[in-house]
């Protein structure tokens, strides 16, 4: 009597490439075409948070008949979860051990997952490595090259000294998986400067200067929506202030937890890690002062701006504030 078939083993995978969307009906097929053309075996999780609006099934769609060497599957989640809650859960579905994110409206060049891959091997230390992206309109066309991108390689130094609260593009970013598995959840709507952090806090962030995506222009960009600049007005800058003074407060409260949740952190690192939550919760303190403090209220969050090494330009040209009425602000866009 022979022995019953056993179910084929499933191949490992070094990358999940996580295909992430909402409400992008008219680009997922695209999105999901691209990760298709990738020049190594992944694992395709398409994943759509509640859109309503056709994605999911465009999704099944593009996916029907696939007989490539990527293992692929398209979900919905039950209700909508907004960006970080999203990421989260498709982190404890995920095989691979690197995470490369695709939003449903951009598209990866086919040796993306590639190179993302090989970057991680030459740079064991690395927990985020992104690239430089071309803007592309909505019908692919390109806006601009080889954008978006940082230093090849940065570290909490490098962005406690620069001060522009920048990071790693989001769209453009391959993640080791523990970032998101092994820390404090994802918490609010933006996941990038979180992410990129949380790689400093724990080892390195690198940049490829090599465009690896096409990143779409549209006017539902997340990054796009938080630094709304739609108007040259005091209305505008107040929205967009507020936005980000929320943004940024949840971004030193996800710093302050994953300092707490890694005890055999060394000195140093905690120690930047919490300087890295000041600042940008003293960023928060700037701004908010600006639109909602009485100018006498101003004196304190930008007197402890200058103090900070990476805040001293921005709090003086703040305090230049201090000379100018109120609805001046946002004139420059």
């Amino acid at each position: 009597m022979s022995e019953p078939a056993m179910p084929a083993p499933t191949p490992p995978f070094a990358a999940t490439v996580l295909v992430i969307a909402y409400r992008m009906r008219e680009t997922i097929a695209e999105a999901i075409a691209s990760a298709f053309a990738q020049t190594v075996p992944c694992e395709i999780l398409v994943s759509d948070d509640s859109s309503g609006d056709g994605t999911f099934e465009a999704a099944q769609t593009a996916v029907a008949g696939y007989a490539g060497p990527h293992a692929v599957s398209v979900r919905s989640t039950p209700r909508n979860l907004g960006l970080c809650a999203h990421m989260v859960e498709l982190a404890t579905l995920a095989r691979g051990d690197v995470l490369v994110c695709l939003a449903g409206d951009d598209f990866a060049y086919p040796r993306r997952v590639e190179k993302l891959l090989a970057a991680m091997t030459a740079h064991p230390q690395a927990m985020v490595i992104g690239s430089t992206v071309d803007d592309i309109d909505m019908q692919g066309k390109v806006l601009a090259q080889g954008v978006r991108g940082l230093p090849e390689c940065t570290d909490q130094r490098w962005f406690l000294r620069r001060g522009k609260l920048l990071c790693v593009l989001g769209a453009s970013m391959a993640v080791r998986r523990s970032l998101l598995t092994d820390l404090p959840p994802l918490q609010g709507a933006v996941e990038d400067t979180m992410l990129t952090l949380r790689a400093t806090l724990l080892g390195e962030c690198r940049c490829l200067p090599e465009p690896l995506l096409g990143y779409r222009r549209h006017d539902h960009n997340l990054n796009d929506f938080m630094n709304d600049r739609s108007g040259k007005d005091w209305a505008t800058y107040v929205r967009r202030t507020r936005r980000l003074v929320g943004m940024y407060r949840i971004i030193a409260d996800d710093q302050e937890r994953c300092v707490d949740a890694c005890p055999d952190l060394s000195v140093e690192r905690r120690r930047y890690g919490l300087e890295l939550a000041r600042m940008y919760r003293l960023e928060a303190d700037m701004r908010e002062a600006l639109i909602d403090k009485p100018r006498h209220q101003w004196l304190a969050p930008l007197w402890r701006g200058l103090c900070h090494p990476g805040l001293r330009r921005k709090s003086a040209e703040r305090a230049f504030k201090l000379l100018l009425p109120r609805r001046w602000f946002g004139r420059s866009g």
